[in-house]
């Protein structure tokens, strides 16, 4: 049966004011079976009236992304939030002014982002009362109803500039409902004797930059695990699912700047720089840096590699996890710029990292 908006608002109030189960706008909607992006809309609202603590006032906006992406350095300092099914990764910073490379947004600096804009769909002005305060953000959400990206205002954040965003790019249908629609699943993998196996080789070996990548498995017809199933062994070698806690630990020792890559339909969010403090709670994996936040759910792990690409610079080494579906979780590199050779340091600690796991090899 479904939820009216009402009933969607009293059950999302009764159930934070049970304070024994503290819970997640995501984890809510899981638990009344709706997407996270209709609980939002579920308080679209008209009128002004004092909000409770636990309620939430939102403002749909129209669908001009990118204006609206162009505006968010109004608002100074900020919380960047970018996450997938299995791995949350949050930046404190500001946005700069975004560019285009095709129809990929691009955004440089400590936020660093990537928009894949037609995966947008809809978008709210969110305010909601906690016992801290007023929190206000922008939230993100694809057709069906999944979270692309999250804007969180601060202390040091400009809410006047907040309300000026929201008034200009408020949408004129204000009703608070969407209708979500379930985005079908990758196409299946061919088999494998149906691929050009020799060709896709040669393809990998002559790669100059890491973004040909996409376009060398576009080519061949092949998902990015597939890919890594039957590329040559000294491109590709398979890790331990559980190796991710050790290879994290092992970064912040030996205070090796990293970048740390997660995305979604929509965004894909890059932190580079040191990390330090990692630990294991309730099976998330997380880094709490005083600007820098990630959790991994480790348990939704399914494989995990080490990848190396072939560019002009030499090769570029990776460590990258994904889900039982294979849809990428976590990708991990060694801090590096194009026309600079990978650090040493990183390509160093990748192999330890392999020592240690003693990795199977995967049969083509």
């Amino acid at each position: 049966m479904q939820l009216s908006n009402p009933s969607i608002r009293q059950l999302v109030l009764e159930i934070r004011r049970d304070k024994s189960t503290p819970m997640r706008q995501r984890e809510i909607a899981e638990l009344l079976s709706i997407s996270e992006g209709e609980l939002i809309s579920a308080f679209t609202r008209n009128d002004s009236k004092p909000l409770e603590v636990g309620d939430m006032a939102t403002v749909r906006l129209c669908d001009d992304w990118e204006n609206i992406l162009r505006s968010l350095h109004q608002f100074g300092e900020v919380m960047a939030l970018t996450r997938n099914q299995s791995c949350v990764h949050e930046k404190i910073g500001r946005y700069q002014q975004l560019s285009k490379v095709g129809s990929i947004g691009v955004f440089l600096g400590e936020i660093d982002l990537r928009v894949l804009f037609k995966a947008w769909a809809f978008g709210f002005a969110v305010e909601e009362m906690t016992t801290n305060g007023l929190n206000r953000s922008l939230q993100f959400f694809d057709q069906s109803g999944t979270a692309i990206h999250k804007v969180y205002l601060n202390k040091q954040s400009d809410m006047t500039q907040f309300e000026a965003i929201v008034l200009l790019f408020k949408n004129s249908n204000h009703l608070p409902s969407i209708s979500v629609t379930k985005i079908l699943s990758s196409k299946p993998e061919l088999p494998d004797h149906q691929i050009d196996v020799k060709g896709f080789h040669l393809g990998w070996r002559n790669m100059k930059d890491t973004h040909d990548f996409y376009y060398l498995l576009k080519t061949f017809s092949l998902t990015r695990i597939q890919g890594f199933r039957l590329a040559e062994r000294e491109f590709v070698t398979t890790l331990p699912i559980t190796c991710s806690e050790r290879l994290l630990k092992l970064i912040a020792k030996a205070q090796i700047p990293m970048m740390a890559f997660v995305g979604n339909l929509g965004m894909i969010q890059i932190h580079t720089g040191l990390i330090s403090n990692v630990f294991v709670k309730d099976g998330w994996l997380n880094i709490m840096d005083v600007r820098f936040n990630l959790h991994l759910l480790t348990e939704n792990i399914a494989t995990a590699w080490v990848v190396r690409k072939p560019t002009l610079d030499g090769l570029v080494t990776s460590v990258e996890f994904f889900d039982a579906e294979g849809e990428a979780i976590l990708m991990c590199f060694g801090e590096r710029k194009p026309g600079r050779a990978e650090l040493l340091s990183w390509r160093q600690l990748v192999n330890e990292l392999l020592l240690e796991s003693s990795p199977t090899t995967v049969e083509v």
